[in-house]
């Protein structure tokens, strides 16, 4: 995430065109849902594009945020509001460092459209991975804090939080390959690329042995945290939009893609002079994670196979959003730069591809 796109995505403002709802209504379901709510209720909107419009709610006494299913016709499983409210109250309950679900609400009478209403964490967001706010003698431990709250995410047993059916345990890398591929394949407008091709063929051949099943973000970045004002502490992780039942190894090198990943795309250390910067090295950061989760070192090819997927599944959407950009549904300057970034992407998965040939 560039600083152009945090600047865009930081802060609140009036509630947009389209996205307005009975502010009344709203104010009298939480009166009766939220304890300990006492208006006037004053709504504003997260800048974020978030595909879940989230608004910040205001009392005289406390903030509240909420997100909800966006108004309109919505595809079936989409934006599942009612998904993340039940992650988030699962993790909470193990003391895991998540907003506090309020309430769910699935009438639509109420303001359109499901949604829920967590607390507001105040906190710091950043929005670039070398922490540039962070005084050098204590960006290691900001790593540490963000290697601790993932490897805490991979060590709770699904069954044991009730999550045991909240996605298909098991087989995840042949499932994610063959659901991109797919997409990739019958999105003709936008093309075949010959890296693609090769990981494509690849990728099925050269799954790790053993299989593991837990409870995976799916988009963990140092800029879907919050935390601490002052101290190297993850108060709250955000956007679980994307999370599910999969591999932690995939979970973990999709998080640990910003050490190759090139800053201008979503945050991340490519080009960065980490140890000038008082950043651990990606070796020792992986080390870190298997000692927090408790497993034995990954072998280099294990690993490299993660990342290379990785970039693939990334890949794969920013081949689907130049897909859009070229069919006039996606007109956006973000998605015309995402679709652009695509052979960067590619090339990126096809250079992790041949670490382990």
């Amino acid at each position: 995430m560039s600083s152009t796109d945090a600047a865009a995505n930081a802060g609140t403002g009036a509630v947009r065109e389209g996205y307005r709802f009975d502010e009344a209504r709203l104010a009298a379901w939480m009166d009766a849902h939220v304890e300990g709510f006492a208006g006037p209720l004053t709504v504003e909107q997260f800048k974020g594009g978030q595909s879940n419009p989230t608004y910040k709610l205001v009392t005289p006494g406390r903030a509240y945020v909420l997100r909800r299913k966006p108004p309109g016709q919505v595809l079936k499983g989409a934006h599942a509001v009612e998904r993340e409210a039940r992650v988030l109250s699962a993790l909470g309950a193990t003391g895991f460092p998540v907003a506090h679900v309020h309430g769910l609400c699935l009438d639509e009478s109420v303001i359109g459209s499901w949604f829920y209403v967590m607390e507001m964490v105040e906190g710091r967001i950043f929005w670039d991975a070398t922490f540039p706010d962070v005084p050098h003698g204590e960006r290691a431990a900001y790593f540490a804090a963000m290697n601790a709250t993932i490897a805490a995410l991979h060590r709770i047993e699904p069954d044991a939080v009730g999550l045991g059916d909240y996605g298909k345990p098991g087989n995840y890398f042949e499932r994610q390959i063959a659901r991109w591929s797919r997409q990739y394949l019958e999105d003709t407008e936008a093309g075949r690329d010959p890296g693609m091709d090769r990981l494509i063929e690849w990728l099925p051949t050269a799954i790790p042995a053993g299989d593991e099943t837990r409870i995976v973000h799916g988009d963990f970045r140092c800029d879907n945290m919050i935390f601490h004002p002052t101290q190297p502490r993850v108060l709250a992780v955000l956007d679980w939009e994307l999370s599910t039942l999969g591999h932690p190894l995939a979970d973990f090198a999709y998080h640990a893609m910003m050490f190759r990943m090139p800053p201008d795309i979503v945050a991340g250390l490519g080009g960065a002079d980490i140890a000038a910067l008082g950043i651990p090295s990606e070796a020792e950061y992986l080390a870190a994670y298997c000692r927090n989760v408790g497993r034995p070192p990954i072998s280099e090819q294990d690993y490299a196979f993660c990342i290379a997927f990785n970039y693939f599944r990334l890949a794969a959407i920013f081949h689907g959003i130049k897909g859009r950009v070229i069919r006039g549904t996606a007109a956006s300057e973000h998605a015309r730069e995402r679709a652009a970034s695509l052979p960067r992407i590619v090339a990126l998965a096809v250079e992790s591809m041949e670490a382990c040939l």
